[in-house]
């Protein structure tokens, strides 16, 4: 506008400038000086009005520029608090706004309130509430919190503030003003700290919060439902324990402000008046500034705790079945009572053959029958005497205070007695056996675990004498040891092949043909030498370890069969044995038929031994599994036949192709009473069309008997010892080019063949 005035203002002079010299041309009788003199009155009227206007000008621009920093100061400072500043024009629906985070420009208006459509649904009701009271001049200022959509879609709480300014001759509001400010994490901070106080209140545990002088400020619910009463009663009220006197809290106190926590626990009355156990924490509450400003303590009720903990107490301590106390209280208490240095005894004993009872009658019977023992014999027991159940069906009896003896074995006899009582179970009437075990405190061990690996081997030691007791002593470790060194020897090879399979042939009686051979298992290792089958397979049958060495025998066998048919040097079968433990596994025809794939050998040539002892332990399931590897093909024999409890009803429903007839019978043909045993042994295979084999053959008269008896097939030291794979197959080949009738008897030292 001033610089409009200075350029009108010139144009002005300009023109009273030309129109004095055209004045001047025409008007011929003014004078010089009259013209000079007007001429410079306007220019000094121009230069002064030109002066006033520049000065205005210059004040208007200095006004202009501090306007303009005042504005930009503003904004900066909008801008930096991160509010929105908006100015609404009530009656046209324009809205200002300076700093629109939430870029709300462009968006449409509501019918009432700005920038509805950006507004969360559920808060327009409460905004346009508030904002109505606004309006009505209820409130002095309209103040709404709500949530608000930013052009990321994303949701945020604002707290939105503003004043009606303008208002037209009706009093109805035309123009209000006011600031948005995003208060999302302040939300966030209260839903927490709302979170939070729901915590606290719906917490079990009673707490109180006192302030830094022991004065209590605010508590929960729980603690009024602890200790009664109602809160006020408790306000302002300074910190106590019930039933502590004033000397103990302030000992407390000073505990606390040395660890700034302290933790203990105490018996107070609850609102009953009942003592319980609880525990008492005390923890400082600090301000950023170090300062202590409040004192928390929690109450917590260990009652269900401390019955929770004595039941899981029993149930860790105590047999389930039995009730007696378990194997971790056994060694608990002998090694508390090792602690006090007296003499005291401990029997260790198991159940003969309780497994079977469990297979055949079921593991409830069994458990029922482990409760009615364990009742019968804790009658028997001492007073001082502690009787524990260590797992499955082996216990053991703690004689406190005594190395007695006679005191010891008179016990161990009325124990061995009672067990061997008959039970009456469910219409059955079981009778049991056991062994029992025995070592004495010092002599024997000095702690727990070494007692009990004595008393187990004295109790191994009893079981071969049958239902017997019998004391520990050095030479059972010995011996334990000894059977410890065999099964890591197996354990070591087997994971280095040391176990060797052996052949010895089977030759037909009357043609001294080789119709095949039996698979016998050596175990040879490099720095003890061969250890014999005698030694090593009855611990390997009870470590279970047999299982591992059977399959490395199956499987050995069948690939060297394999090759001497592939060679053309072998037509017949060879037999295997099949191990108690062996012929039990749920999955044993699966792994046969695995072997038998792997080296492609047809079943036909194979031949599983299994002793009768293995087949009468449950005839019924022996019956079945036999049945299934019969309709393999697989050939089955009956090793050791008459050496156990066979029952001729059983045998003829057994799929069996052959007979064996045990060793022990041939040694005995020497007697008439012997050569009998076997003349029956034959006959009974013959009447059930069964194939006999002979095995231990040794002398030509053993051969003729046997010859005349009609045994088909022999084994034994009279044709060949067990060969190596490398000497069986020299034997093939010399037996396939000789085609020998019946060799000469050959003189060799008598050996084991399993």
């Amino acid at each position: 506008m001033l610089t409009r005035r200075i350029k009108r203002t010139a144009t002005i002079l300009l023109l009273a400038t030309i129109y004095s010299n055209y004045a001047f041309g025409l008007d011929e009788f003014k004078s010089d000086n009259m013209l000079f003199s007007f001429f410079i009155f306007l220019l000094l009227i121009t230069l002064c009005a030109f002066s006033i206007l520049l000065f205005k000008y210059f004040q208007q621009q200095k006004r202009f520029s501090t306007l303009l920093i005042s504005e930009q100061r503003l904004k900066s400072t909008v801008e930096g608090s991160g509010d929105t500043l908006w100015d609404w024009n009530i009656r046209t629906g324009e809205i200002v706004r300076i700093n629109d985070k939430f870029n709300m420009d462009s968006a449409p208006q509501g019918k009432f309130i700005p920038n509805q459509h950006c507004i969360h649904p559920q808060d327009i009701p409460m905004v346009e509430r508030i904002l109505k009271q606004h309006f009505a001049e209820r409130t002095a200022f309209f103040e709404a919190s709500y949530r608000i959509k930013n052009n990321m879609d994303e949701w945020h709480w604002v707290l939105d503030k503003g004043k009606v300014i303008e208002k037209d001759t009706n009093l109805n509001p035309i123009r209000m003003t006011g600031i948005v400010r995003d208060i999302s994490h302040l939300k966030t901070t209260e839903e927490r700290l709302n979170l939070f106080a729901k915590c606290v209140e719906s917490l079990t545990d009673a707490i109180a919060i006192y302030d830094a002088d022991y004065r209590l400020v605010d508590l929960n619910p729980s603690y009024l439902k602890l200790f009664g009463g109602f809160r006020e009663q408790y306000l302002n009220k300074p910190f106590s324990l019930p039933g502590y006197d004033g000397r103990y809290v302030e000992e407390l106190k000073a505990a606390v402000q040395e660890t700034e926590h302290w933790q203990e626990e105490l018996k107070l009355s609850n609102a009953n008046h009942v003592l319980l156990p609880i525990e008492v924490t005390i923890d400082e509450i600090k301000n950023n500034h170090g300062q202590i400003t409040n004192y928390v303590v929690v109450f917590s009720d260990l009652t269900e705790r401390k019955k929770a903990e004595s039941q899981l107490h029993d149930l860790s301590n105590r047999d389930r079945t039995t009730g007696l106390p378990n194997r971790n209280l056994f060694f608990t208490n002998l090694k508390k009572l090792g602690q006090q240095s007296t003499h005291h005894a401990l029997l260790v004993f198991d159940l003969d053959n309780f497994k079977k009872i469990n297979d055949s009658l079921g593991h409830q019977l069994g458990d029922s029958l482990l409760a009615k023992l364990a009742m019968r014999l804790n009658k028997l027991a001492r007073q001082q005497d502690t009787f524990y159940r260590l797992g499955g069906d082996e216990f053991a009896l703690v004689m406190a205070g005594t190395n007695d003896i006679h005191t010891i074995t008179k016990t161990a006899k009325q124990f061995l007695a009672a067990i061997a009582t008959p039970f009456k179970l469910a219409s059955h009437e079981l009778v049991i056996t056991s062994s029992v075990g025995i070592v004495l405190f010092p002599e024997d061990g000095n702690t727990p675990e070494i007692l009990l690996k004595n008393a187990d081997t004295a109790m191994y030691h009893a079981k071969q004498k049958g239902n017997h007791y019998l004391f520990f002593n050095d030479g059972m470790n010995e011996q334990a040891v000894k059977r410890l060194q065999i099964e890591n020897l197996m354990r070591f090879g087997l994971k280095e092949d040391h176990f060797v399979v052996y052949y010895q042939p089977k030759m037909d009686i009357k043609s001294g043909a080789l119709v095949g051979m039996e698979a016998l298992v050596r175990f040879i290792t490099p720095k003890k030498g061969i250890i014999p089958p005698n030694v090593f397979i009855p611990i390997a049958e009870e470590t279970g370890q047999i299982i591992d060495i059977g399959e490395v025998v199956l499987d050995k066998a069948c690939r060297d069969v394999k090759t001497w048919i592939d060679a053309g040097l072998f037509d017949g079968r060879v037999a295997v044995n099949l191990s108690a433990k062996q012929f039990s596994l749920p999955d044993l025809t699966t792994r046969i038929d695995v072997i038998l794939q792997k080296n492609q050998l047809p079943s036909y040539f194979l031949e599983l031994e299994i002793t009768e002892g293995t087949v009468m332990d449950d005839p019924k399931e022996a019956i079945a599994i036999m049945r299934s590897l019969s309709a393999r093909g697989i050939h089955l024999a009956m090793d050791d036949f008459g050496t156990g409890y066979s029952s001729l009803a059983y045998l003829k429903q057994f799929p069996l192709n052959t007979l064996k007839v045990d060793k022990a019978f041939i040694d005995d043909m020497h007697s008439e009473r012997g050569r009998n045993m076997v003349d029956s042994i034959v006959t009974i295979a013959q009447n059930l069309d069964l194939h006999v084999v002979a095995e231990g053959v040794e002398s030509a008269d053993q051969l003729t008997y046997l010859e005349a008896l009609n045994c088909q097939t022999i084994q034994g030291y009279y044709y060949s010892k067990p060969l190596s794979y490398e000497e069986f197959t020299l034997f093939l080949r010399n037996h396939h080019a000789q085609k020998v009738v019946r060799p000469k008897l050959k003189v060799v030292a008598n050996g084991s063949e399993r």
